[in-house]
């Protein structure tokens, strides 16, 4: 065994004690050196041995895992650190050791007022939907994902050509061990509970039973393990990050809205809100051929974030009235938006998408905030502007990942703050306080890269 390797933690027969990495001496080589460990799971006192594993169970048993840190909202301003046992998947189901989670607006409203308008939390909530993890367990129906695997192969490796970061690797002069690490996934959080008229459209975010990550009832996965449908938890491609996983979430809001809205090549878009979800909805935009977008917001800082990302133009709102905002607006374009995409929730706002508009364009309402708000709905009729919602997305993991292996949008300017998951009250009071874009939480304590 190589003597750089510290000795591995005594365990059962055919268990995995804990990987040890490290790198060959410069001097030497697969011929002289005793052996050459890339990284390996060590059994015993020597080299990984050769077992049959079952396809649906990862490397390790559940009970050498960590414990299950979850962060879990009591009640308005309650927000705590809590052990929850490690769920067992169902027949169509993963487990995912989590990795990144992104903290939601919403996160941060349940937190401090218990509620987001009819959504009461009536008991513990597991918080966060924002995410991405790797499978460590399938359920018996499971086919399309892979948790981790070792193969053994009694003859020396002469060549290996690494590829992503799935392969661990364990050599010396006779044989070699390849561990290989389980699907790396991005969950969509909002999951049918049944076949109703909405599923069978394509609409099933609009499904009134929809089990939605940290919606009460329903947990989230603001933890260290967590199960999930299979269905909707897509593979990340190897030039995917996890936390670019993690961002497909609030990209999908961005995706949605556009689709809503009709961007297409050549058009002109006014974003109301640099927030999260505006400037996703700007990456958007810009992915889908807007040919100029003006993003807006009372925020210097976020409008130059904004810049940043590819706004054509912003405009920091200050004591303007609408009509004021809407004719600056239509100065910087040379014309009138035949979008405009709505993020915010403000009703000052929500009344300057109506009079900034075009005649025949579209208000996408992204953003949420007084249940009653006053707007010129006369200027809108008369001019025949459609006013359309959002709510959440439907169908949008696919091109979300396709987009950013493709680098038609970039959203990893937009986590500003990372924080381990043990620091999770510190990472909500910097959301809470609007010192970032995105704050994302690290879920491993063994990886906290992107």
């Amino acid at each position: 065994m190589n003597p750089a390797f510290p000795p591995p933690s005594a365990s059962a027969e055919g268990s995995p004690a804990p990987c040890y990495l490290a790198s060959e001496p410069e001097s030497s080589s697969l011929n002289s050196a005793p052996a050459l460990v890339l990284g390996c799971y060590l059994t015993g006192s020597g080299p990984p041995q050769s077992r049959a594993l079952d396809p649906r169970v990862a490397v390790g048993d559940m009970e050498d895992l960590i414990d299950n840190l979850s962060v879990v909202v009591h009640g308005p301003q309650d927000l705590r650190l809590e052990k929850y046992p490690i769920p067992e998947p169902g027949p169509n189901e993963v487990l995912l050791k989590m990795h990144s989670v992104g903290i939601c607006g919403s996160d941060v409203h349940y937190w401090q007022h218990g509620r987001i308008g009819d959504f009461i939390v009536k008991r513990p909530m597991v918080l966060g939907h924002e995410a991405s993890g790797t499978v460590v367990k399938l359920g018996s129906m499971v086919k399309h994902l892979l948790p981790g695997q070792v193969e053994h192969n009694s003859r020396p490796l002469i060549f290996l050509s690494f590829r992503g970061e799935r392969v661990t690797l364990f050599l010396n002069r006779t044989e070699h061990w390849i561990c290989l690490d389980g699907d790396r996934v991005a969950i969509e959080p909002g999951v049918p509970r049944c076949t109703d008229e909405y599923f069978k459209i394509g609409r099933y975010n609009l499904s009134p039973t929809i089990f939605f990550c940290a919606t009460p009832p329903d947990d989230g996965n603001l933890c260290r393990f967590y199960k999930h449908n299979a269905d909707f938890c897509y593979k990340l491609p190897q030039n995917v990050t996890f936390e670019e996983g993690a961002l497909i979430e609030p990209l999908s809001v961005g995706i949605h809205a556009c689709r809503r809205g009709g961007v297409t090549l050549g058009s002109k878009v006014l974003v109301c809100g640099a927030g999260p979800i505006g400037m996703v909805t700007l990456l958007v935009a810009k992915a889908m051929g807007s040919a100029e977008v003006v993003m807006i917001d009372v925020n210097s800082t976020r409008l130059e974030k904004a810049k940043e990302c590819g706004a054509n133009y912003i405009y920091q709102v200050k004591e303007e009235s609408p009509r004021e905002v809407a004719s600056k607006v239509e100065d910087l374009l040379g014309q009138k938006p035949d979008v405009t995409i709505e993020c915010s929730g403000v009703e000052s706002s929500i009344q300057t998408s109506i009079y900034a508009t075009r005649p025949g364009g579209v208000v996408v309402l992204v953003g949420l905030g007084n249940e009653m708000v006053s707007i010129p709905l006369v200027h809108a009729a008369a001019r025949e502007v459609d006013i359309r919602g959002v709510f959440r997305y439907c169908n949008t993991w696919p091109i979300a990942i396709s987009m950013l292996s493709s680098k038609s949008v970039d959203v990893r300017p937009l986590v500003t703050h990372r924080f381990p998951l043990e620091e999770a009250l510190k990472a909500f009071e910097t959301s809470s306080k609007g010192l970032g874009i995105k704050v994302m939480l690290k879920c491993d304590p063994n990886d906290q890269n992107p």
